[in-house]
């Protein structure tokens, strides 16, 4: 044959390849397509052959054998019924588990320029946090309604935006391996922020995969005394099959936080007397405080599926069929705390003024009280939780029905505490207290097509540790269609009786010491949105009512209100375009019946206005823009390194502030890259007074890189 003909064959082959995939992909088939086939006795191939099966010869040719190998077992495609055909359809998609439930939440893999410049990850939800300021530091929701409520090692929650526990851990789907590596930094070496991730998504069938997922984050300090190293861990293996399905995963939490206990007085920052930040006085810099949290956690949690109805191979998912399912969850965590200091007390320059108006210098110290050691301090904390729980879920007809699952569990948990008390110096050993609890809970789930979504569920401690504790919630969602876009309207209620946590009833520490028993939290919360998701558009409001409310005082120590406490939070978020001009607003009013409990601002807001466009048509998109914060003045709680909590206080106030951020960003291919000048408004608006919580300045300016790659195969 000529070198001409064989170019055509060629030529002729090539467009084979490429037209029949399409022609297949171009149908749409869909799982119960498949399954319609293979009960007509058609070809199970609608998707294109698989890729893990051995091809057959032609009709009658006989293909020959090789007996040095063992035949190759056909893999399966994903059956699993915790995804339907549309999320089976997605080349890439991750999920969480469930610690109570046998279910899972999807979730997206974000790879576009959405939020990418935003470093803080508690600044992402809704109008941001509560500051301390750098990157790897402590943070507070604005929003009252989405503060943790931490029952486990609560000294971790003002980490909660940094942290892996077992609900956030990630498992990934991948039709190829995935690696995504962002850094990003900013400042002068010696203050630098640095952003590190890496993320390893890989699948050995369509059914079994592994990840891992490591961030390093963190600050040298731009302020005195103020270095932080957070680094996150977490690897996780998942097999979701047709009956089976099994996610474990070991996660490891460290952080490293020096604490400069925040500026001596507010003067410091507002009257520009520093040039420098590394200049400003703070209040614990000279005692050298520092906390170390170390966390270490493993999980498995697995379920096997019994059919009520006879299963065929031409059933491609139990997702359809009337099913009985059986589980197990356990969990292994440990929490340590370590904090450290000296007694060096601290100079405020302008404590007061005399009588002729002049500023008088006076020294302070952080802490009142030095209970076990007068010269320094060292107080260790352990804690350590093991987690068991047994579930049953019934599947009375289809998941996805309008009873769709019916749930019920029970749960044992084994806590340990551990704490230095006067009583261990006689015994050189520090006391551990054993505690058990014990609950059951349960739920029901259903859908109405599209429609409607809903669900109850329960839970209760019915004696012992926690005994009497209570949980009960509900959820509805309709959906609705306006010439082919989706309007949702939700609401929730949940009301809650629960004990107080172990430290807020016994503690005792170089500073602290309390031993007193508390009343149970009671709160009531209702909560209401509705959202157009294609025009950007989603308003949400929360009533709650909390009797007996659990806070820390302006002296830091625990109290207790004992009346009611009504907050109300209004929500709206919408994003204007026209053209390539984005005017994005998230505002949220808050009103708190009494702030020495729980104080909130009146307003708070984030805008961010930028201009998208193409800069090489499907290639290289660029955003330039500016970001926003402010929340009107009130009196923000503050820090407390010993305790690691946020506490009121009603001495000086925050905010009034606008904090504004100027960014560029670009997409190209799979790499997306940001620059950003971070307080661009320093010293040219606002009162002066950039603080988020008390004394705790939030960053100068400063200017950022970021860069983020994906690979793929």
């Amino acid at each position: 044959m000529s070198g001409f003909s064989n170019r055509i064959l060629l030529v002729f082959l090539l467009g084979l390849l490429f037209a029949v995939p399409q022609a297949v992909h171009s149908q749409g088939f869909d799982a119960k397509t498949l399954q319609r086939a293979q009960q007509n006795g058609q070809s199970g191939n609608l998707y294109g052959n698989n890729p893990f099966e051995q091809p057959e010869g032609e009709e009658g040719e006989q293909q020959p054998q090789d007996t040095t190998k063992k035949e190759r077992k056909i893999r399966k495609p994903l059956e699993s019924y915790l995804f339907n055909d549309s999320i089976r359809a997605l080349n890439n998609f991750k999920w969480h588990v469930s610690r109570d439930f046998n279910r899972v939440e999807i979730g997206p893999l974000d790879t576009t320029l959405t939020d990418y410049r935003i470093d803080y990850p508690f600044y992402r939800e809704e109008v941001g946090d509560i500051a301390q300021g750098a990157l790897g530091q402590t943070s507070l929701p604005l929003n009252y309604f989405r503060r943790p409520q931490f029952f486990d090692f609560s000294f971790a929650s003002p980490y909660y935006a940094y942290t892996y526990n077992m609900e956030n851990v990630a498992f990934y789907n991948t039709k190829k391996p995935i690696i995504r590596m962002s850094y990003a930094e900013s400042g002068q070496k010696r203050f630098r922020e640095e952003n590190f991730n890496i993320m390893h998504a890989q699948n050995v069938s369509p059914t079994t995969g592994f990840n891992v997922d490591y961030k390093a984050r963190g600050t040298r300090g731009q302020y005195v005394w103020s270095r932080t190293k957070n680094h996150n861990l977490a690897v996780a293996v998942n097999h979701t099959g047709k009956r089976y399905s099994v996610h474990a995963g070991y996660y490891n939490n460290h952080i490293e936080q020096q604490e400069n206990g925040g500026v001596v007085g507010n003067w410091a920052i507002a009257d520009t007397v520093f040039e420098m930040p590394s200049g400003v006085p703070m209040r614990l810099a000279d005692a050298e405080a520092k906390n170390v949290y170390r966390n270490n956690a493993f999980f498995v949690t697995q379920s096997y599926g019994i059919p009520l109805q006879r299963l065929t191979e031409h059933d491609f998912s139990m997702a359809n069929l009337s099913a009985v399912y059986v589980g197990h969850s356990f969990e292994y965590s440990s929490w340590s705390k370590v904090y450290t200091d000296r007694n060096e007390p601290y100079t405020n320059e302008r404590d007061h003024r005399d009588e002729n108006g002049n500023y008088v210098s006076a020294e302070g110290n952080y802490y009142d009280n030095w209970y076990i050691n007068p010269v320094e301090t060292r107080d260790s904390i352990y804690e350590r939780v093991v987690s068991n729980r047994f579930f049953v879920q019934a599947q009375p007809w289809d998941r996805n029905g309008v009873v769709g699952t019916l749930d019920a569990g029970v749960g044992i948990d084994m806590h340990t505490y551990s704490q230095f008390e006067l009583k261990d110096y006689l015994t050189g050993k520090y006391t551990k207290v054993n505690k058990t609890s014990y609950f059951f809970y349960g739920s029901v789930s259903g859908k109405i097509k599209k429609y409607v979504d809903w669900d109850g569920n329960l839970k209760f401690y019915p004696s012992g540790y926690r005994g009497g504790d209570l949980s009960i919630g509900a959820h509805l969602a309709l959906k609705g269609y306006l010439r082919g876009h989706p309007l949702i309207l939700e609401g929730r209620f949940t009301m809650d009786r629960r004990s107080p946590n172990y430290w807020q009833e016994n503690l005792f520490s170089n500073h602290y010491i309390w031993n007193t028993p508390l009343n149970k939290e009671n709160e009531t919360r209702f909560e209401v949105k509705f959202s157009v998701p294609d025009y950007a558009f989603e308003a949400g409001a929360w009533q709650g009512v909390v009797s007996d409310k659990i806070y820390y005082a302006s002296d830091s120590n625990v109290a207790q209100h004992s009346g009611n406490v009504s907050l109300t939070s209004v929500y709206a978020r919408k994003d204007f375009r026209l053209g390539g001009l984005h005017l994005d607003n998230r505002v949220l009013l808050q009103w708190s019946t009494d702030q020495d409990v729980v104080p909130v601002p009146l307003l708070s807001a984030f805008l961010s206005y930028y201009y998208e466009f193409w800069v090489v048509r499907d290639v290289l998109r660029l955003q330039i823009g500016l970001d926003g914060r402010y929340n009107t003045r009130y009196y923000a709680p503050g820090y407390n390194p010993a305790l690691s909590v946020y506490y009121n206080q009603r001495e000086v106030e925050v905010g009034n502030y606008p904090y504004v951020d100027a960014f560029a960003m670009a997409k190209w291919k799979r790499m997306r890259i940001f620059l950003k000048y971070q307080h661009v408004n320093k010293g040219l608006f606002g009162n002066g007074e950039y603080f988020s919580a008390a004394r705790y300045p939030l960053n100068p300016g400063m200017f950022k890189i970021g860069i983020s790659w994906g690979f793929y195969d």
